[in-house]
């Protein structure tokens, strides 16, 4: 797929699947303005990528950042044609009693109301063009509880809701709105798993995880029109066949 000419914003930029997708949309063609709370990794990133890439230091769950940085993707790109909520944590890990309420409450600002200003940040821009894409990094987490994660399943599942509602709100204007589920992904928030030692996933061996570049593969193509069928929904990266159509089976 070609992206020539394409805008697209990246939150959590700096490393894991943000990172690689930043390297996928840039190979396609598409300038990328990359979001995250790292700088100098964004700005090294940026470097890398060339001119048609911005790096914009922004802590998602902060709503005046978000608006900041797409008018800076705005003012220097012209535009914005995707937006990818891909910024998200897992702390804290511990059962529901003992979870610290700050902790818990960081996560639901970054997994959930940083989607949200994303989205909100995005709209008026690609509703005056005509059409969008956002998508949104979720998770299996999402749709099935897992021990210890109830931020992360909370803020992940509610983050579906909004991918959803995006959909049925804003679908007949454009603006296309899809959800990845990609599985477990080699990320340093995988480290951070099997460091804790709870839980299933905690278990798993370092090779079950598949590389975030797969991910980023799944995210170009979710900007096509082949993946359509999945709109307002997720498209899960554990299904074969998703793999055989995204290219990485």
């Amino acid at each position: 797929m070609t992206l020539d000419g394409k805008i697209v914003a990246i939150t959590g930029a700096s490393r894991g699947i943000g990172e690689a997708a930043a390297l996928a949309f840039a190979a396609r063609g598409a300038k990328v303005a990359l979001l995250a709370r790292s700088t100098a990794a964004i700005e090294s990133l940026a470097a890398r990528i060339g001119p048609s890439a911005l790096a914009i230091p922004c802590d998602v769950a902060d709503r005046s950042a978000v608006n900041r940085a797409v008018d800076q993707t705005v003012e220097r790109f012209g535009g914005l044609n995707i937006l990818i909520g891909n910024a998200g944590m897992i702390d804290p890990m511990a059962p529901i009693a003992d979870a610290d309420p700050d902790q818990w409450s960081r996560t639901i600002d970054v997994n959930l109301k940083g989607v949200f200003y994303g989205m909100q940040a995005a709209l008026p821009v690609m509703l005056k063009a005509g059409a969008g894409t956002i998508l949104t990094v979720s998770s299996g987490a999402a749709h099935s509880p897992v021990d210890n994660w109830s931020a992360y399943c909370a803020s992940k599942a509610g983050a579906y809701m909004l991918t959803r509602s995006l959909h049925k709100e804003y679908g007949a204007q454009g603006i296309r709105a899809l959800g990845l589920s990609p599985g477990t992904v080699a990320t340093q928030m995988q480290r951070e798993i099997k460091e804790s030692g709870l839980g299933p996933v905690a278990k798993l061996d370092w090779s079950e995880h598949i590389p975030p570049e797969w991910a980023a593969e799944a995210l170009v193509w979710m900007c096509g029109a082949e993946a359509d069928g999945w709109l307002g929904d997720d498209v899960s990266l554990r299904d074969p066949d998703i793999r055989r159509k995204v290219g990485v089976a």
